[in-house]
């Protein structure tokens, strides 16, 4: 088998200017950021993301790589709206596709087993469907309810993170909820994972139920180690979500000169040095 062990820089090379980016995990859970940041180093621009929207949402819109995004919300859990997409969603910097967090779901599937829609009553008697007014409805061929026709959405590349993975692309979650990332991987022509640890093969199920190995290899294209990859969300059993710096990078967005200053100390670094900055951070705060 192949061997898809890749790093950071070179997931970034396989990126272009304009791509649908899918970006995995659920609100402030489980996101791969590291692979975000890298995003953020680069010069990638003009993006439309599709996710259940964070962080990961909110740092590109603060950074000026996003055209569209595509979401079922954008939160950060603990609080409410994250303060860059709010600003970004408000002023109009950025188009957006809003969608019924099943909506979203069924829109992945469909592009994952290469169907052109699904029928859904997700959206039915809402606003989703006056806010996209692109949205069909399909009658039932056999005389049921009309839905809607949700598209397929179909992802240039998909970014996740999960617990472990091995070197050919077999990826795990061990917290309480898989999310959505395996459709991702599906709906994508490459599909890039990063994890807290790359293990042996055999290792993935020595201690745990099969039924845990939510991504398959065939719909990986690289792996990534990446330990602290999700920070500041959370990757439960790992790690939490770092709540105070999660109020840190919130106060941040709230003044220019203190975003500046968290940008330089926080995202205009290598991975190595953001991680040692969290680190040392934590000790300060522990002091």
């Amino acid at each position: 088998m192949v061997d898809k062990t890749i790093g950071a820089a070179e997931v970034i090379s396989r990126l272009e200017s304009g791509m649908t980016i899918g970006i995995g995990g659920w609100g402030s859970r489980r996101k791969p950021m590291s692979l975000v940041r890298e995003i953020l180093r680069s010069d990638l621009k003009d993006l439309t993301v599709v996710s259940y929207g964070g962080p990961d949402v909110g740092l590109l819109c603060a950074a000026g790589k996003v055209k569209k995004v595509v979401f079922g919300f954008v939160s950060l859990d603990s609080i409410a709206l994250d303060p860059h997409f709010r600003a970004a969603r408000q002023s109009g910097a950025i188009e957006v596709a809003e969608y019924d967090e099943g909506m979203l779901q069924w829109g992945l599937y469909a592009a994952g087993i290469k169907l052109p829609f699904l029928p859904t009553r997700a959206g039915l008697g809402s606003d989703v469907m006056k806010y996209n007014p692109d949205l069909r409805t399909v009658a039932d061929p056999y005389g049921g309810d009309t839905t809607v026709a949700m598209p397929a959405i179909h992802l240039d590349a998909a970014l996740v993170h999960m617990n472990r993975a091995d070197q050919h692309g077999n990826a795990q979650f061990l917290g309480p909820d898989p999310y959505f990332d395996d459709l991702y991987c599906m709906a994508a022509d490459q599909a890039f994972v990063s994890c807290e640890k790359i293990v042996p093969t055999a290792e993935l199920t020595e201690n745990h139920h099969p039924a845990t190995l939510r991504i398959n290899r065939v719909v990986v294209s690289g792996v990534v180690e990446a330990p602290g990859g999700a920070h500041f969300t959370s990757c439960v059993p790992d790690y939490e979500r770092d709540e105070q710096f999660q109020r840190e990078y919130v106060k941040a967005a709230g003044d220019a000169e203190t975003w500046r200053e968290f940008e330089r100390k926080y995202l205009a670094v290598p991975e190595s040095e953001y991680q040692a900055a969290v680190s040392a951070r934590h000790e300060e705060v522990s002091a």
